[in-house]
Parts: structure tokens; C-alpha cells; sequence
């Protein structure tokens, strides 16, 4: 039996939900600080190693890309926090799980982390 169903594989045209999207972005900073790890623990180690090496990391702290680098860093994870709180509190029944909850949580984590990433972008630059 032959299927004659439609299938669309235009991705463009696929519209998700914002609690979607709030998910796959918590999904993509929770990597985001996963791999970070790596760079922010070889700079405390290489602040940490010798006054040489303090120097150093001082150095690489005042380029313009590393902080920009930094500040990508701080935005994700204040996204992840965030967006973290609003899991737990929906895991633990501290917020009802309804599509109307739902949205309105996933934009209040927007704009706490959107806040804090401006917040850490005045506190890098």
C-alpha cells in the first residue's frame, strides 16, 4: 500500500512553539558551558601557576575577543540557570504544566537572562 500523505521537508517553514525553543536553547547553553569548561579552567590554572603566568592570563583577558568570548560564556549560562530554575520548578510542581504557564515562564527566563547578559557585559567591558 502506497502512502500519498504530503511530506514537507522544508524546515524553513516549520514554526516552533516558544516553549520548543526555549528547550532546544537550554539543551544548546548547557553544551555551550560544557565545552567552556575546558577553556575557563586552563585560564585559572595558567592564572594560577606562576606571577608569570598571572601576567599572562591578564593579557589574554584584555583582548577584545576574549571578552567577547567570555561574554558569550556568561550568556549562555545565565540562560541555562534560568531556564534550569524554570525546569525544576515545573519538575517539582511549583509552576503548573499548561501550554499558557509554559510560555510565560520560558519568556520570564528570557528576560532574566537576557538582563544578566547585559549585566555581564557591563561588568566584562
Amino acid at each position: 500500500m502506497k502512502k500519498t500523505r504530503p511530506v514537507n521537508l522544508d524546515l524553513s517553514t516549520i514554526h516552533f512553539p516558544l516553549t520548543a525553543i526555549a528547550s532546544i536553547l537550554h539543551r544548546i547553553s548547557g553544551v555551550i558551558v560544557f565545552l567552556s569548561t575546558g577553556l575557563l579552567l586552563w585560564l585559572l590554572g595558567l592564572s594560577l601557576a606562576s606571577p608569570e603566568g598571572f601576567l599572562q592570563a591578564s593579557e589574554v583577558m584584555n583582548h577584545f575577543i576574549f571578552k567577547f568570548i567570555l561574554w558569550g560564556i556568561l550568556s549562555a549560562l545565565a540562560y541555562h540557570i534560568s531556564s534550569g530554575i524554570r525546569h525544576m520548578m515545573m519538575d517539582c510542581d511549583f509552576l503548573d504544566v499548561t501550554l499558557k504557564t509554559g510560555k510565560f515562564s520560558a519568556q520570564i527566563s528570557f528576560l532574566i537572562a537576557m538582563l544578566f547578559s547585559i549585566l555581564s557585559g557591563v561588568f566584562i567591558w
